[in-house]
């Protein structure tokens, strides 16, 4: 599926929280960011951000690019408008396949492993307005946008829901504007992202014989059903026809 025919950008991430500290040593954390560079020699672009994160990225200019990054309780792999979702997941599983080795990751130690499928939409305009026009709103609730002079300064829908009967696997969407109460009451509105994100997530340690490259491909695969079936037809398409209207 080519989800780029549906939004401006759109992008698979994975991500792996521990209960315990991840190795902080620079050899070691080096080590795990040249294994990953070794698969994929543009990403090059190695730099830390706020609260010690470390990020191995290629080039953004391009408009398609991967990333990876490495904080003290979480690893997560990135890949921006890839060229397929397939290209995506394998860079994922390169990630949790060697996490094991070179940052000594158990399958006891693992807290949540998370899919998220990302789609942003640029638009100049606002937000909130946009999406209740898309998406729509329960009646209970419409019947506060009727009231005379009432603005809407925040709309972001949201829903989680679990897909088995102990909760462990569960799944979110959220929509998010990016609409201020200072852009509704000057009328000026910046050229913004809208996004909407749909995250799988698996909690708490594996079980004998899962492995994490194995529960990603099972929530890679809840994911891509979830979306293919119901979120491109009833968030993606409609945004993106009401945006071309506006």
């Amino acid at each position: 599926m080519n989800y780029q025919s549906f939004c401006d950008d759109y992008y698979i991430n994975v991500s792996l929280s521990t209960e315990m500290d991840l190795p902080q040593s620079r050899e070691t954390v080096l080590h795990h960011f040249e294994q990953m560079k070794k698969h994929y020699p543009r990403m090059r672009n190695f730099f830390s951000r706020e609260r010690g994160e470390l990020v191995l990225e290629e080039d953004k200019d391009r408009g398609d690019y991967r990333w990876t990054s490495c904080e003290v309780r979480r690893i997560s792999s990135g890949y921006v408008n890839p060229v397929s979702v397939e290209e995506a997941f394998k860079q994922h599983a390169l990630l949790l396949d060697i996490a094991p080795y070179t940052l000594s990751v158990s399958p006891l130690d693992c807290e949540t492993l998370s899919v998220t499928y990302g789609f942003d939409f640029t638009y100049r305009g606002n937000h909130n307005q946009l999406l209740l026009s898309a998406l729509g709103i329960a009646p209970a609730f419409e019947r506060l946008t009727n009231i005379p002079g009432a603005g809407v300064l925040a709309f972001d829908p949201s829903i989680q829901f679990a897909v088995d009967d102990d909760c462990r696997t569960q799944c979110r969407l959220s929509v998010e504007s990016r609409t201020t109460a200072y852009h509704v009451r000057t009328r000026e509105f910046p050229e913004e992202q809208v996004s909407v994100y749909f995250t799988t997530r698996r909690y708490g340690s594996l079980e004998s014989g899962e492995t994490f490259v194995t529960t990603m491909q099972r929530l890679s695969e809840i994911a891509s059903e979830i979306v293919d079936n119901h979120i491109l037809e009833h968030v993606l398409r409609p945004l993106k026809s009401t945006i071309a209207i506006s």
